[in-house]
C-alpha cells in the first residue's frame, strides 16, 4: 500500500519525468525529420508550384504579347489592303478615263474622217451635176442663140466658143450675186460673130 499511497501523493497534472524525456526525444526526432525530409519535399513543392505559376504567368504575358504583336501585323496588313486597294481603284479610274479619252478621240476622228468623205463624196457629185448643169445650158444656149441668130450654130467650134463664153458670163454673174454687189448682175448675152 505505500506505492499506492505514494502515487496517490504524486500530483497527476505534472508528467512523470521519464516521460517528459522520451516526449523530449520523440520530439526532436520528429522535429529533426520534419526539418531534413519534409520541408524540403514542402519547399521543393512549394518552389515548383511558385514556378509553375510564374512560367504560366510569364507564358500568359508572352502569349498576350505576341497575340498583340499579330494584332498589329493584322492591322498593319489590313491597312497596307486598304491602300493598296485604294490604289488599284484610283488606277482602274485612271485607266477608265484614259480609254474613255481614247474613244472619244477615235470617234472624233472617225466623225472627222466621215465628214470629210463626205465632203469629199459632195463635191464630186456637185462637180457632176455642174458638168451636166453645162452640158445641158451648152445645147440650151446653142439653140436658143441658133434661134436668136437665125442660122444654125452647128459647127463645133462656133458652138464651143459660144457655149464658154456663154458660161464664163453666167459664172461671172453667178460670182458677182455672191460677192454681194447688190446689183443683181444682169448682162445682156450678145452673140458675136465669127472671128
Amino acid at each position: 500500500m505505500l506505492v499506492w499511497a505514494a502515487e496517490e501523493t504524486h500530483n497527476p497534472l505534472i508528467p512523470p519525468v521519464g516521460e517528459i524525456i522520451i516526449g523530449a526525444i520523440a520530439f526532436a526526432v520528429l522535429a529533426f525529420v520534419m526539418i531534413k525530409l519534409v520541408a524540403p519535399q514542402f519547399e521543393k513543392a512549394f518552389v515548383a508550384r511558385r514556378n509553375a505559376i510564374e512560367g504560366g504567368i510569364e507564358r500568359a504575358e508572352a502569349m498576350q504579347a505576341e497575340a498583340k504583336a499579330a494584332l498589329e501585323q493584322y492591322r498593319a496588313q489590313l491597312a497596307e489592303a486598304r491602300t493598296e486597294a485604294a490604289q488599284i481603284r484610283d488606277a482602274a479610274r485612271a485607266e477608265g478615263q484614259q480609254i474613255l479619252e481614247e474613244m472619244r478621240g477615235q470617234a472624233q476622228a472617225e466623225s472627222a474622217r466621215i465628214i470629210a468623205r463626205g465632203e469629199e463624196q459632195l463635191m464630186a457629185q456637185r462637180q457632176q451635176v455642174i458638168s451636166q448643169l453645162r452640158a445641158e445650158i451648152g445645147t440650151l444656149a446653142v439653140e436658143l442663140a441658133g434661134r436668136v441668130v437665125g442660122e444654125s450654130l452647128t459647127d463645133e467650134a462656133r458652138r464651143s466658143g459660144t457655149v464658154d463664153r456663154f458660161l464664163a458670163e453666167l459664172d461671172g454673174m453667178t460670182a458677182g450675186t455672191a460677192a454681194g454687189d447688190g446689183r443683181g448682175g444682169s448682162t445682156a448675152y450678145a452673140p458675136q460673130g465669127d472671128r
